[in-house]
C-alpha cells in the first residue's frame, strides 16, 4: 500500500504551513516514526519557502511608484502564483516534490544531486556553499541536504521554474498502518 497527494499552492507565507501540517498529518495516519516525520517536515518547509520567495517570474513591468512589479504579486496570476507539492509514501521511503514557476536554478554545472555517503553520514559536495554566519537567509538548500537522504535541485523540463525533490528512508512505528508487509 502507498499513499500519494499532491498540493497546488498560492506563493503566500501562508502556504508553508499549510503544506507542512498536510505531510505532518499524512505520516501521523499512516504510522511513520515521528523523528523522520520532523526531518522531511522540516525539509518540506525550506523547499516551500524557496518557491514563495524565489519562485515567480519577474516580467519587470513598472507598477508607477518606480518599483519592478512581480507577476506573482496580482492575485489573478495563474501558473507564477503558484507552486506544487508531491508527496509519495511507500514502504520504504518518502519523496517529496516542490516545483514552481520561477527563473529556476543557475545552469552552470547542470542539476545536482546528492546521494549520503556511506559511513560518514554527508552528502556529496553541496549545492551551494554554506552562506556567511552572519547571513539571514541562504540556508534552506543545505538543511534540506543534510535532513534528506537523496536530494536533486534541477529546474522544469521545457518551461521555466525549478523543481526540488527529496528522498528520505521512512522507520515505522508498531502500529503502522502503511508498513512493509
Amino acid at each position: 500500500m502507498s499513499i500519494w497527494w499532491s498540493l497546488h499552492l498560492r506563493r503566500d507565507a501562508a502556504s508553508v504551513p499549510l503544506a507542512r501540517r498536510f505531510l505532518l498529518g499524512t505520516m501521523e495516519s499512516a504510522g511513520v516514526d515521528p523523528d523522520v516525520s520532523f526531518d522531511l517536515s522540516l525539509a518540506l518547509s525550506e523547499a516551500c519557502a524557496n518557491a514563495v520567495e524565489h519562485g515567480g517570474e519577474h516580467d519587470g513591468t513598472s507598477d508607477g511608484t518606480g518599483k519592478d512589479r512581480d507577476a506573482w504579486e496580482d492575485p489573478s496570476a495563474t501558473a507564477s502564483g503558484q507552486y506544487r507539492v508531491t508527496a509519495y509514501l511507500d514502504g520504504e521511503k518518502c519523496r517529496i516534490e516542490v516545483a514552481d514557476s520561477g527563473p529556476g536554478f543557475s545552469t552552470r554545472g547542470g542539476p545536482h544531486t546528492s546521494k549520503r555517503r556511506s559511513g560518514n553520514g554527508l552528502p556529496d559536495p553541496q549545492y551551494a556553499s554554506y552562506p556567511p554566519v552572519t547571513a539571514e537567509e541562504g540556508r534552506g538548500l543545505c538543511l534540506i541536504e543534510q535532513l534528506a537522504d537523496h536530494v536533486h535541485f534541477g529546474n522544469r523540463p521545457g518551461c521555466a521554474g525549478a523543481v526540488v525533490s527529496f528522498d528520505k528512508v521512512l522507520k515505522w512505528r508498531k502500529d503502522a498502518l502503511l508498513m512493509v508487509s
